[in-house]
């Protein structure tokens, strides 16, 4: 910051900044990017190993827990009874305890459902909880 002044015998500070020093960094910048640039899209030609491997079949089991509009549950595809959840829970964690729940709700559904559905499932030891939303 300068502290001198243009005018002879003023004591007020100079308020125009400085700004060559700005602009010099900023045109090495401009010189060092237009030349890095074109570096970056280049990419090496090397020729890959063709290889065949069978498709990883093992995938972790599923929950398809859907919440209805007037509140019916779905579990799979299938109704089920709010009051079964826990025990349904506990099964499928027992079984398998990567299952993972994929839980669609509407959106007009109280979120109490939602919020008692996900209970049950963390009491049960289900870690791995995902919502599933359309696009717009």
């Amino acid at each position: 910051m300068a502290f001198g002044s243009f005018d002879k015998g003023a004591n007020t500070p100079m308020v125009e900044p400085n700004t060559t020093p700005l602009v010099d960094v900023m045109l090495v910048l401009l010189v060092v990017f237009i030349i890095t640039a074109p570096l970056l899209t280049n990419a090496v030609k090397v020729d890959l190993p063709q290889a065949q491997a069978a498709a990883h079949q093992d995938k972790p089991e599923q929950i398809r827990l859907s919440i209805q509009p007037d509140g019916q549950l779905y579990w799979n595809d299938a109704p089920v009874k709010e009051n079964e959840l826990p025990a349904r829970f506990k099964a499928a964690s027992a079984a398998n305890p990567d299952v993972e729940l994929h839980l669609r709700a509407d959106k007009s559904v109280r979120y109490e459902m939602v919020a008692k559905a996900l209970a049950s499932a963390q009491q049960a030891g289900v870690v791995k909880i995902g919502f599933v939303t359309e696009a717009p």
